[in-house]
């Protein structure tokens, strides 16, 4: 049996291990940028952690929130808030690793990262995209805006690293973590749109996104230790 055929015929237990996984990388992030924030006082730190909270929180309610409600035969009639959670999770994670570059722009002195003026611009047009995408049916949105994210992510983290690459490790690390994701969001939406949840382009993606997160959570480590 080669490995890919391990992982399809297992693929229920493959899924709530990766999310494992994920959840658990997301959890060491948010508590050493929350310690390094704590640290510093550098604004940008506390929206990357907040991204970082969001993306646990958006695969936490995806692959194990269904459990009870399975349990319960419930799943059918709350299948559809799931997905609106998860989805909402998702697309504000993207809108707050955004922020995290460019918060210098438009930020001033406020007391919370996750509820302030301009943050709530980033909920608002995360309803909207969720609302959309649940009016029409499926992710198609969800994957236009965190490709296009993504995609702006990559250049900026290019400037940066290009700026201070020289003098921080992180840059480096951000900028390969944003091409990363964004070939995970890309490949995502080709495995929905146009290959149907095939499984190989699904254990691809999986792959992908997981390097995404430990390549984060290598270079927060990092830094925290210089």
């Amino acid at each position: 049996m080669d490995f890919y055929s391990f992982i399809v015929q297992n693929k229920e237990a493959i899924k709530l291990v990766y999310a494992l996984l994920v959840i658990f990388i997301c959890i060491m992030i948010v508590l050493k940028t929350d310690r390094l924030f704590r640290i510093s006082e550098h604004n940008g730190i506390r929206y990357f952690r907040n991204a970082f909270f969001f993306f646990g929180s958006g695969f936490a309610i995806r692959y194990f929130l269904p459990l009870p409600f399975n349990r319960f035969d419930l799943l059918p009639q709350y299948s559809f808030l799931i997905e609106i959670l998860f989805e909402f999770a998702l697309i504000i994670a993207g809108f707050f690793l955004l922020y995290s570059l460019i918060w210098k722009k438009f930020e001033i002195r406020t007391r919370s990262s996750l509820l302030n003026g301009r943050i709530a611009v980033f909920y608002a047009m995360t309803l909207i995209l969720v609302l959309l995408d649940f009016i029409l049916g499926f992710f198609y949105l969800m994957f236009l805006s965190q490709i296009i994210i993504f995609a702006y992510l990559i250049v900026l983290s290019y400037k940066n690293y290009m700026e201070r690459g020289n003098k921080h490790n992180f840059p480096r690390f951000y900028f390969f973590a944003m091409l990363l994701g964004f070939f995970a969001w890309f490949l995502n939406a080709l495995s929905a749109l146009y290959f149907k949840w095939n499984n190989l382009m699904l254990i691809n993606t999986y792959g992908f996104n997981l390097i995404f997160f430990l390549l984060f959570l290598y270079g927060v480590v990092k830094v925290t230790r210089e």
